[in-house]
């Protein structure tokens, strides 16, 4: 290996480089574990294991695969004895005005899929891989079995050959083609949609101007009309969550009045349109949006403002 100078002693070309990685891994972390704070964990311990194993490396495979090896087994030691994160409208109907009050005063010990800025989980160069940060996306790989979700993601994902993933995960490539069959066809039962995976045009950008016009008047009429008939709207880390346009308009006029006179600052979160929303009594939520077909059709609440709005760059209240 060769060596340079610096600041800290010398240092080997394989260290400086281990950090040029570090976006992507968070994008594959982050899609393994569904947790952008597990994900940064995951990262960090596979570039500490990378530096105390960098005498053992000696350069026969490329520098790229040794960390996407090490990264996979770190995430599948931590999906040894994790629960599945999931969305709440994973784990049943939707619920009536009356649920909808009671389950504001109950935290439930579900873990919820969390979301993640673009900027950390995907390079530059990599801005039309949305699509597989996409919430729904994201939601759907949490339904695999860990081996078979590295699989679906080092194959389809980030197009891996059979090959490399076989000898990545020290298996076979017959099971490395199994488990991709078997992890496809998972997949195809959530019946995630593709068509809410188009980039911002125009008309997105017209849509998302007439949402912040509407909530910050709170205009439930004016709302309603960007809806789709059958969106849902979810406040994780509550297992509250609505579909259709009358329990949402409803649920909000009522239990959820609390947001009148709210302001929001746009960010992007997953791919999809995103608002830091900040209530009269300082920041409430992290307001993902997921669009089709011209509507809005999820209205994605993550309440865990003290550790998400850092992490989006959002400020700790709203600028006078």
């Amino acid at each position: 290996m060769s060596e340079v100078s610096g600041s800290f002693g010398r240092v080997t070309t394989v260290e400086l480089n281990l950090e040029t990685f570090r976006t992507e891994l968070n994008g594959y972390c982050y899609r393994m574990l569904g947790s952008s704070f597990e994900a940064e964990d995951a990262v960090q311990e596979t570039m500490v294991r990378a530096w105390k194993g960098l005498d053992r490396f000696e350069g026969r495979s490329a520098l790229r695969s040794w960390l996407y090896r090490i990264a996979t087994n770190v995430c599948l030691d931590m999906l040894g004895s994790a629960q599945r994160r999931a969305r709440p409208m994973d784990l049943g109907g939707p619920g009536s005005q009356a649920s909808g009050i009671n389950d504001l005063g109950a935290m439930p010990e579900m873990v919820w899929l969390g979301p993640a800025p673009d900027t950390k989980v995907l390079p530059d160069e990599a801005a039309l891989a949305k699509e597989s940060i996409r919430l729904a996306f994201v939601a759907a790989l949490q339904h695999l079995p860990p081996k078979q979700r590295a699989v679906l993601i080092l194959r389809e994902v980030l197009a891996w050959s059979a090959q490399e993933v076989a000898e990545l995960l020290d298996t076979s490539v017959a099971s490395v083609n199994s488990a991709l069959q078997r992890a496809r066809a998972t997949m195809a039962e959530t019946d995630v949609r593709t068509d809410i995976h188009k980039p911002m045009d125009d008309e997105q950008k017209k849509l998302l101007v007439r949402y912040v016009d509407a909530f910050e008047r709170y205009d439930m009429a004016a709302l309603a009309k960007l809806l789709h008939e059958d969106a849902t709207l979810s406040m994780p880390p509550l297992s509250l969550w609505f579909r259709g346009i009358d329990d949402i308009s409803a649920w909000m006029v009522g239990v959820g009045n609390g947001c009148v006179g709210s302001r929001l600052i746009p960010t992007v979160a997953n791919g999809h349109p995103a608002f830091g929303q900040y209530r009269t009594t300082g920041p409430w939520a992290l307001i993902v949006l997921e669009i089709s077909d011209g509507r809005i059709k999820g209205v994605n609440n993550f309440l865990d403002v003290e550790r998400l709005f850092p992490l989006f760059g959002l400020p700790p209240q709203f600028p006078n």
